[in-house]
């Protein structure tokens, strides 16, 4: 989730794959860039290492 649905957890609800694995999918707006994090079981919240990391954000990403 992130600032593209106002961090809403259930904003893009997990579907599940027939692999086992769930994805979501979100369209996001194509301006700037936008925050996010991944919210797992437990209210845990992590980055994304592989996102760019524009002005001191981790999770960041610019369209």
């Amino acid at each position: 989730m992130g600032d593209f649905d106002q961090w809403d957890p259930a904003a893009h609800p997990l579907q599940a794959r027939r692999d086992g694995m769930r994805t979501a999918t979100a369209v996001l707006p194509a301006s700037g860039g936008h925050s996010f994090r991944y919210l797992a079981a437990g209210d845990y919240w992590f980055d994304d290492d592989q996102a760019d990391g524009h002005d001191g954000i981790k999770s960041r990403v610019t369209i």
